[in-house]
């Protein structure tokens, strides 16, 4: 599921594929993620959060910047996903966006894993 045109943001600023695998909804945003952007990621996990996959894994590998605005949607999902017994899990933060976390102290909130391989289960 490619998300790419959804809100007013331009289709190059932010890409997310979508993929289940397991019990994990896995959601890739390639980009940047910002308040013009953040609709893009904000979308796919309230659809997963909706239909019931509260386990959320967000592979931040392609991401290349965050802004307060994108923290805020991945913290919403993570209220509503521990609300319903699930998690928002983080993958492979670049540095710039691991900052941002560490600065806001969002990375204490979240459980962040260096692959993908050690975020899903099993």
């Amino acid at each position: 599921m490619d998300r790419e045109n959804i809100g007013s943001a331009p289709p190059a600023r932010l890409r997310v594929e979508v993929r289940t695998v397991d019990e994990s909804e896995v959601l890739a945003p390639v980009g940047e993620l910002d308040h013009y952007t953040a609709e893009l990621l904000r979308s796919p996990l309230d659809q997963a959060l909706d239909a019931g996959r509260s386990r959320l894994v967000v592979d931040c590998a392609g991401l290349e910047f965050c802004d307060s605005t994108g923290l805020n949607v991945l913290l919403g999902a993570r209220l509503r996903a521990e609300a319903a017994g699930g998690g928002v899990h983080l993958v492979g933060m670049r540095p710039a966006v691991a900052r941002v976390f560490h600065i806001t102290g969002a990375d204490a909130v979240f459980t962040v894993h260096e692959t993908l391989a050690t975020a899903l289960p099993g």
